[in-house]
């Protein structure tokens, strides 16, 4: 009997909270980036890393693409962790906060969860 894929049962709930949160900062991203890039570029652009993370993330877990959301997972969470550490340790470096700061303060932490809960399904159906 083979596995259910990534992205079905409970991985379903994965794949429609990263569309989301790709589509959130995605659009946050873009708007600062347009009107108001030069006030913080490198929190504006590392919000658009971010959203494309989270893009990749959502596609590779629907199409159930193991590898590409291991990885993924790893780079948000490797990204959580680094920017949160240095917006907390270098907080004039970021004047304006990222989908990353303060560990996903601004997002209620879950972008600090999520790739924990993705990381431990995607290594738990293996």
């Amino acid at each position: 009997m083979s596995e259910p894929a990534i992205g079905s049962g409970p991985g379903r709930a994965l794949v429609a909270v990263y569309g989301v949160f790709a589509l959130a900062a995605g659009a946050r991203a873009a708007v600062q980036i347009a009107t108001r890039l030069q006030e913080a570029p490198l929190a504006y652009w590392l919000s658009a890393f971010a959203a494309a993370v989270y893009i990749v993330l959502t596609v590779a877990l629907a199409r159930g693409n193991r590898t590409l959301a291991l990885v993924a997972c790893g780079i948000e969470l490797a990204g959580v962790l680094i920017i949160g550490t240095l917006s907390m340790v270098y907080p004039e470096a970021f004047p304006r906060a990222t989908v990353w700061s303060g560990y996903g303060s601004g997002y209620l932490f879950i972008p600090f969860v999520l790739p924990v809960l993705g990381l431990y399904w995607l290594l738990r159906r293996r």
